[in-house]
């Protein structure tokens, strides 16, 4: 096992001891938890690839390619703040 020092603000080191204490485990555990639990974009690939996979077999065998791309783009739209109402 190899030793890693990762420099954080104290409050941060404060709040990871305050819940690796909740939970019974070591700052460390939970580091490696926390981090182990963080998708690569391999990860995230995959994981859409089969949401797709499953809407297409059980909800909409007609989904094109062409509907995910709109979809995004209407996602980002959403996040950039350019569609909708403000509220």
């Amino acid at each position: 096992m190899a030793d890693t020092t990762i420099k954080i603000d104290e409050e941060v080191r404060n709040h990871l001891r305050t819940v690796a204490d909740e939970r019974g485990i070591s700052v460390r555990a939970l580091a490696e938890r926390a981090l182990l639990d963080l998708p690569t974009e391999a990860d995230r690939a995959e994981r859409a690839a089969r949401g797709l996979a499953y809407v297409r077999a059980h909800l909409r065998p007609d989904l094109t390619d062409d509907d995910v791309t709109s979809a995004e783009q209407w996602f980002d739209a959403i996040v950039a703040g350019t569609v909708g109402e403000i509220r």
